[in-house]
């Protein structure tokens, strides 16, 4: 009995869902890199007062590590590598 994950078509799948992961995690850091002297600006001005530039680096970090963790975790079951139970 074959498992679910190697299904024809599911392999595929897999890859085209963590190559599209890859790829926008790949871009939000060229973003991030493109955008490092406007997030600077963001967080001078949250020193100057103005707090809710706060939620800025909060809302890129949960962007990011969604993001990212999604990516890495399509990546390993790809891979084949699973945590033991």
């Amino acid at each position: 009995m074959s498992s679910p994950s190697s299904a024809p078509g599911r392999s595929s799948r897999a890859l085209a869902i963590t190559l599209t992961l890859g790829a926008a995690s790949a871009l939000l850091y060229l973003l991030l890199f493109l955008f490092a002297d406007r997030l600077n600006e963001i967080a001078t001005a949250t020193r100057d007062g103005e707090k809710l530039y706060a939620l800025i680096p909060l809302a890129v970090a949960m962007v990011f590590s969604f993001v990212h963790g999604a990516f890495t975790g399509h990546f390993w079951d790809l891979l084949g590598l699973r945590a033991k139970k």
